[in-house]
């Protein structure tokens, strides 16, 4: 490995037209099965589709129970999350720990010797062993949330079945290279390449990869490269010839995560370990995605809990002028607000993952809000803790323990989770991803009239189809009938009523942005996203409100306590959304972030010590 990497030359910037093309060409087009947020943001509350709460398979708990148990004594008695993180290395032992328990095949078929458990019992996994290390949690989630076992279980022929899933399960290690020097969430740049040889029996790959987690140490990857004008995903083993690992990263958190730089330099890929087909690589990521990134939220609840525990235990033990802090006020609200707010984040993810289980609806806009929601959420938890312990939440376990307190792990769940709003598609790309499917209804019908590139005659086709449908779906979107609805929800009755009510506000408020601004919406991202978030609160609350009357029902009423705190809060944060919608200052602001680009105001950077 060199020590000085010059990034590889990127090949011209695709047009905003090319980008487009290209993303519109992975996406979904097509609804084969209901979504509850599709239908929210169209003016509909589907109970229906989540209530009651959905109930995990009682053969999956009962057959998960033995490696859960397992999993948590080997993770209290093995792991030393302090000394992985100040070492920055997961140590072998406990590397081969985990492969011996199964680990690595949580989710594959027993049949190729995998455990064969459901998502949900494997998002449980990776909230135990989050919190205990999120370096870990890294290392196994990569593996097999978006590393090689899920594209092959979806699109694998049966011959690349029997080849990899065993090894897999085994316990090898693998990984997913998309993104480049110059290609994030934008594929259509991308610049690795491959060209299939004179005889069609292999592939030649030639291109560079950039943070791709678990590349140092994998056997076993997707590689996404051009072919042509399209996007192919390759099974590509790491010991081949001519691929190297070139640079191992390193981070302001996840200390001990494997995430590298790899080449690969005239690579010989048989024509046999193309998944799925030529041209079909970006589709096969996002739908991958759809169920591979439901692990953060999972891990986001982990660490909301790990949080609230220390934050709860600081509270009762501290006192300050004669009485415990959590007697005070300030730190009352916060730690009401984090017990309300972990509570929603457990039934948005428990939600996500039972759906997906399910199989009955089509669950690409759940798992994008609860990566979204609870990736934000569970750092606004983690910080809230850090301020409540004060000094001692900035200062490391290390230090705490030399002093003889109890060494909570605090600064590094901190920088551990920070790193959540950016993986797996970073906040701002969710609210891009959500919002375009949010408005793919009023696409479908009005999108000929407001994309300018369209003739005369066809626009005139759109308005004719769009008077059809607006003059039917709009006036109902002020009528409803949330008040005669929902009486067996109790106290949070009233909760759910105001999502249905909200939700048909959206609706409307969705359209109207689309006739303010017409086909400078999508450069109206602030607006959209405030919508986004919108749709996100109303989710969380009726995820919230379900989980905790199925609760209620089976005993625990406090979870309607809880529930009824947390749609409290909630709904401020939609009314204010609503009301900020349109941002009144987003232009200026715009503008002036322009004109800081362009240097205009050097001023502002005065006083610093000026870089060499």
């Amino acid at each position: 490995m060199t020590d000085v990497l010059t990034p590889p030359s990127a090949p011209p910037a695709p047009s905003v037209d090319e980008a487009r093309a290209v993303a519109e060409a992975a996406r979904e087009a097509e609804w084969t099965a209901p979504s509850f947020l599709r239908e929210l943001f169209a003016g509909r509350l589907p109970i229906d589709l989540v209530h009651p709460f959905p109930a995990p398979d009682p053969e999956q708990v009962a057959k998960a129970a033995p490696f859960l148990a397992e999993l948590e004594r080997f993770l209290r008695a093995e792991v030393d999350s302090d000394a992985i993180d100040r070492e920055g290395k997961v140590p072998p032992e406990v590397v081969q720990g985990l492969r011996e328990m199964g680990a690595f095949g949580i989710k594959i078929d027993e049949q190729y010797g995998g455990l064969g458990l459901s998502q949900l019992m494997y998002t449980r996994a990776i909230g135990m062993v989050t919190s205990q290390d999120g370096s870990l949690t890294a290392l196994l989630s990569a593996s097999q949330s978006i590393g090689v076992a899920v594209p092959l279980k979806l699109f694998g022929t049966a011959e690349q079945k029997q080849r990899y899933l065993p090894r897999l399960a085994q316990g090898a290690i693998s990984a997913f290279a998309l993104t480049e020097t110059g290609v994030g969430s934008d594929p259509a740049g991308l610049a690795t390449t491959a060209e299939k040889s004179a005889d069609g029996t292999h592939w030649v790959l030639n291109g560079e990869k950039l943070w791709c987690t678990n590349g140092p140490v994998a056997e076993v990857m997707v590689v996404m490269a051009k072919t042509g004008k399209r996007i192919t995903a390759f099974i590509v083993e790491a010991d081949w010839p001519g691929v190297e690992v070139v640079h191992r990263l390193s981070f302001m958190g996840l200390k001990a995560i494997e995430n590298g730089v790899l080449r690969f330099t005239n690579v010989k890929v048989p024509a046999e370990n193309v998944i799925w087909g030529e041209g079909k690589g970006l589709k096969l990521a996002l739908i991958t995605l759809n169920t591979g990134r439901l692990t953060l939220p999972a891990s986001g609840v982990a660490g909301a809990k790990r949080a609230l525990q220390i934050a709860r235990r600081w509270a009762a033990d501290r006192t300050q002028w004669g009485k415990p802090i959590g007697k005070h006020d300030a730190v009352a609200q916060m730690l009401g607000t984090m017990a309300a707010d972990t509570f929603a984040m457990e039934a948005v993810a428990e939600l996500a993952s039972l759906l997906a289980d399910r199989g009955d609806t089509d669950i690409r806009l759940e798992a994008a809000i609860a990566k979204l929601w609870n990736s934000e959420m569970s750092h606004r938890i983690v910080d809230d803790c850090l301020q409540i312990k004060g000094g001692r939440g900035y200062e490391t376990a290390d230090s705490l323990r030399m002093r003889g307190e109890r060494p909570d792990p605090v600064e590094r769940m901190y920088r551990d989770s920070r790193i959540n709003r950016i993986f797996e598609g970073s906040s701002e790309i969710m609210r891009l991803f959500i919002a375009r499917e949010a408005v793919d209804t009023h696409l479908k019908v009005a999108g000929d009239l407001i994309d300018p590139r369209t003739s005369m005659s066809v626009k005139l086709k759109a308005l004719l189809r769009s008077a059809v449908f607006y003059v039917g779906w709009y006036p109902r979107l002020w009528i409803g009938t949330e008040w005669l609805r929902f009486g067996g929800f109790g106290k949070l009755a009233g909760h759910l009523r105001f999502v249905g009510r909200r939700s048909r506000k959206l609706a409307r408020t969705l359209f109207h942005a689309m006739v303010r601004f017409g086909p400078k919406l999508e450069q109206r991202q602030s607006v959209l996203f405030r919508l986004v978030d919108v749709g996100a609160e109303l989710f969380a609350m009726t995820a919230a409100i379900s989980r905790a009357e199925t609760m209620a029902r089976a005993g625990n009423r406090d979870a309607v306590v809880v529930a009824d705190v947390f749609c409290r809060h909630a709904r401020r944060r939609v009314d204010d959304l609503f009301r900020q919608a349109f941002g009144p200052d987003d232009v200026v602001t715009y503008q002036l972030a322009q004109r800081v680009v362009r240097e205009e105001m050097p001023w502002l950077e005065g006083g610093m010590v000026r870089e060499s």
